[in-house]
């Protein structure tokens, strides 16, 4: 096996990476979670914890409300726990596969009628 350096230059990326951020877990995510997922799940997270319901007085208190949920979020945050596998993946597919099927059938059913 030839090593062209890619796992030593990795490396040395985590290891700057976790000497100015202690709290970062390196993490590898399985291959359908892209970063853009994991932006979706946090403003999610805020969404459902901070801005609902929207019942604001002014901007102040939104600021306020983001302010203290993020210092709290990044107190307390755990790396997510992926239970979703390329089996589950396969399911999913096939299910949209036959509901989209189905759909199908029922639509040109209807022009028939």
């Amino acid at each position: 096996m030839v090593d062209n350096g890619s796992s030593h230059r990795s490396r040395s990326a985590s290891e700057r990476l976790a000497s100015r951020f202690p709290n970062v877990v390196m993490v590898h995510t399985p291959v359908h979670a892209s970063w853009l997922n994991q932006i979706e799940i946090f403003f999610s997270i805020v969404q459902r914890k901070v801005v609902s319901p929207n019942d604001f007085t002014d901007l102040d208190e939104v600021r306020n409300r983001l302010r203290a949920f993020e210092h709290r979020y990044n107190a307390t945050a755990q790396p997510f726990q992926w239970r979703f596998t390329t089996t589950d993946l396969d399911d999913l597919l096939a299910r949209l596969d036959r509901h989209t099927a189905d759909h199908h059938e029922e639509s040109s059913a209807a022009l028939a009628a």
